[in-house]
């Protein structure tokens, strides 16, 4: 064959491959479609770590679809109040939101059970419950009602249990306290004297700076600080009991998440999952320095007693029992939350409880 023969029949060749991938194009684009989304957050960009993992969880599906599928992230009151981020999914204003669900309890308690309720379960249990424990079928069984789908994304692990102007020893000195507090918690410690207040997160410093309120919790070191809570009020106490693994969740227009390839349907997924576990890790990496931040700045750390501890245990009880004989719904999830509880607190309580416990006494002693 001379060389003239060879490069005709080359070309031809080439020519017959170019058009072969031509021809192959549309089939490829009708299985990954260019879909734009609408996010809107129930939280303000300066809270990077909270905002943060709706954007993180944006990029990992826009990176995964190569770029594809996008997602736009909006902070909280620029399409929609914080408290309006579910109805605003449900309506189809927008195809997603991230939000905390105890936020919108007042309509269903139901909902703070997919993020934390008093006494529950630690972050390490909340995720094993919702991926492993039936949770997350439990949950967006519930959710199908208000027309979406819900997927954790983002866990702050157990938060502290607020700012104080004043010590908190004994039950007592719960009795006409005007505290904001987040999500189910207030009804719960209605029952211990405290006045619950419902304030966005904006709100807080200059509330409680001009004594509106006695006290109020947000998350943990890293968070207040930014939010300054330290120069009003000095007392900072911990557990935050009511939130001892709170989940936050990418919720979506259930026709919307339908009417995705099953492809973006996974990524989807599988995006949500890796933000899940990348904010406990930030949260990890940042609360240390900034709880010693605070505490040279004057905050003074103080553990609630143990009487308000028990006392807030059974209130907590009682309310779930309240609540349980008359919505079954509730009841459904929060048995199975308990039952999931139990068992995960005889194992905790075995290994990692004692190397946890021996590597503090470590730190305590600066042998670390």
């Amino acid at each position: 064959m001379d060389r003239r023969s060879f490069i005709k029949k080359a070309g031809l060749a080439g020519a017959g491959a170019a058009a072969a991938t031509t021809l192959a194009a549309p089939a490829i684009a009708q299985t990954a479609p260019v879909v734009n989304w609408r996010l809107t957050s129930s939280f303000p960009k300066a809270l990077d770590t909270i905002f943060g993992a709706a954007e993180t969880m944006a990029n990992y599906v826009r990176e995964a679809t190569d770029g594809n599928f996008n997602i736009q992230v909006f902070a909280a009151g620029e399409i929609v109040p914080a408290p309006q981020a579910a109805d605003a999914v449900t309506a189809g204003t927008v195809e997603a939101c991230h939000t905390a669900c105890y936020y919108f309890w007042g309509k269903d308690p139901t909902w703070a059970l997919a993020t934390a309720v008093p006494f529950m379960l630690n972050v390490r249990q909340m995720n094993a419950w919702l991926y492993y424990g039936g949770g997350n079928d439990l949950l967006n069984e519930f959710f199908g009602k208000q027309g979406v789908v819900g997927f954790p994304c983002g866990n702050t692990g157990a938060q502290m249990g607020g700012w104080y102007r004043k010590e908190i020893n004994t039950v007592s000195d719960l009795s006409g306290l005007k505290f904001r507090v987040g999500g189910f918690a207030g009804k719960v410690l209605e029952k211990l004297g405290v006045i619950p207040q419902n304030i966005p997160g904006g709100e807080i410093y200059p509330a409680l700076e001009k004594g509106t309120i006695d006290a109020c919790e947000w998350v943990g070191p890293y968070d207040d600080e930014k939010l300054g809570f330290y120069k009003v009020a000095q007392y900072y106490y911990y557990p935050g009991f009511w939130e001892g693994g709170p989940t936050l969740h990418t919720l979506v227009n259930q026709q919307k998440f339908n009417e995705l390839p099953k492809s973006y349907q996974v990524i989807l997924q599988a995006a949500t999952e890796a933000a899940n576990g990348n904010m406990m890790a930030s949260y990890d990496q940042k609360n240390p320095a900034a709880l010693r931040r605070l505490v040279a700045g004057g905050a003074q750390l103080r553990p609630f007693s143990q009487e308000v501890m028990s006392a807030a245990f059974d209130a907590a009880n009682s309310t779930y029992a309240e609540i349980s004989g008359t919505n079954a719904g509730f009841k459904k999830i929060i048995d199975s939350q308990m039952a999931f509880r139990k068992d995960a607190y005889l194992w905790s309580q075995i290994s990692e409880y004692t190397f946890d416990t021996f590597m503090m006494i470590q730190q305590r002693n600066g042998r670390l």
